[in-house]
């Protein structure tokens, strides 16, 4: 609220009117004009947060969380906690000033499903965090946090690599780099329409996700996979066993010749913005710590062992799909040229398989078979299948998922499973 003010107001304040025009000169007439300003709108903003955080209450009750909001009118929200689908621990960089924390509790049912509770110091936080997941799995309240085993650590220097090293990034540096020789040689200040968006786009492409995933740690734990990251805004996001509905191993031309991946996953529960915030579970790293990172989200799972049947000679389709295949746990698919995708589905977190056919492949006897997770990045599908082919699939994926779901039973409570 204070920034917002500054900008809109309080710094116009500061102006003073010459005849060359404004200027700021900090005189104690401008002085006090924006303190008898600014003074009030503190006043208004700290009473403002006071209020919020003096009308929110929580407790368990049950199996449910509960959620009380307002002071004038009353709010109630109480949620089961077996739809819990991960719990973030968020320390924005004013926040960690005064060792607060935030706690995000992510559920199934959408873009304004989570529960925000800010802010807690950050052991309450913490406890917190274990408590909610201890409840979720069907442990006492009072289980002590779990152990983790790490399993890895993107270095800085990895991580930096990693974004500059992709064919987009190298174009749009050239492009950037050619602006501005044009620019400083010819005296053209049209370039400056080229050069402004192109550093606009490297900002957005390579410091955005250094700050935001610098210290990447992920970590294997009973209660879930942990993740820890980020360098001015702090998030430490557990996720608990089962609630990953689909993986993607990315693999961009240039990393391949590395070996280097990146996973990005679909969890229920996240959506719109938060799903882009929270859609990687692993930066970049080795391809083999990749696949034994998929191999522990989804137990039992060796994605190279599963045979890959390419998809039919007669296909058009740009995306180059490479092929698809099944075992009794996962339904895989590869595509992509030149960033190869291979995207990864749990049998027993299929929502729906569903067959589909453009005019092209109608003529072709082509079509694409789905096999739906949660909406997320993650899409897994067998494009350009012969006809008959696909609804075999079709018929196959739909057993092998009711059978998984069958023996998985409820993901909710799963350390007393």
């Amino acid at each position: 609220m204070l920034i917002i003010y500054f900008v809109l107001l309080g710094f116009p304040l500061l102006l003073t009117r010459t005849e060359s025009g404004a200027a700021l000169v900090l005189s104690p007439e401008v002085l006090g004009r924006f303190l008898v300003v600014s003074v009030p709108m503190a006043a208004i903003a700290v009473a403002a947060g006071l209020w919020g955080w003096l009308g929110t209450r929580f407790w368990i009750s049950g199996d449910d969380l509960v959620v009380e909001t307002g002071m004038l009118r009353k709010r109630k929200r109480q949620v089961p906690l077996s739809r819990i689908q991960a719990i973030d621990l968020v320390r924005p960089l004013v926040t960690r000033v005064f060792s607060l924390a935030e706690v995000r509790v992510e559920l199934a049912g959408g873009e304004k499903s989570e529960i925000v509770l800010r802010y807690l110091g950050r052991n309450a936080a913490h406890q917190l965090r274990a408590e909610l997941l201890a409840l979720a799995a069907g442990l006492p309240s009072h289980t002590p946090e779990a152990p983790e085993r790490p399993l890895w650590r993107v270095g800085f220097g990895t991580l930096l690599g990693s974004l500059l090293f992709r064919l987009p990034v190298i174009g749009t540096a050239i492009l950037f780099v050619f602006s501005l020789v044009f620019l400083v040689v010819y005296a053209e200040l049209g370039m400056l329409a080229v050069a402004i968006p192109a550093l606009l786009g490297l900002i957005r492409a390579v410091m955005a996700p250094l700050v935001m995933y610098a210290n990447f740690t992920v970590a294997m734990s009973p209660d879930g996979v942990r993740l820890r990251y980020g360098l001015l805004e702090t998030r430490m996001q557990t996720v608990p066993p089962g609630r990953v509905q689909a993986v993607s191993i990315v693999e961009p031309s240039l990393w391949r010749a590395s070996g280097w991946a990146r996973l990005e996953v679909t969890v229920a529960g996240y959506a719109g913005e938060r799903q882009a915030l929270s859609s990687v579970l692993l930066p970049v790293a080795p391809r083999h710590i990749a696949l034994s990172l998929v191999s522990q989200v989804f137990p039992g799972t060796n994605v190279d062992a599963v045979a890959l049947l390419p998809s039919s000679s007669k296909g058009v389709s740009l995306d180059q799909a490479d092929g698809a295949g099944t075992d009794d746990v996962v339904f895989v698919s590869r595509h992509g040229w030149p960033c190869r995708r291979t995207d990864v589905i749990a049998h027993a977190r299929a929502q729906s398989v569903r067959l589909t056919a453009n005019l092209v492949q109608r003529m072709l006897g082509l079509a694409t078979v789905h096999v739906d997770a949660p909406p997320g990045p993650v899409h897994v599908s067998a494009a350009d299948r012969d006809l008959g082919e696909a609804r075999a699939i079709v018929e196959s994926t739909a057993r092998r998922a009711r059978a998984a779901r069958r023996a998985g039973g409820d993901p909710g409570r799963w350390a007393t499973r």
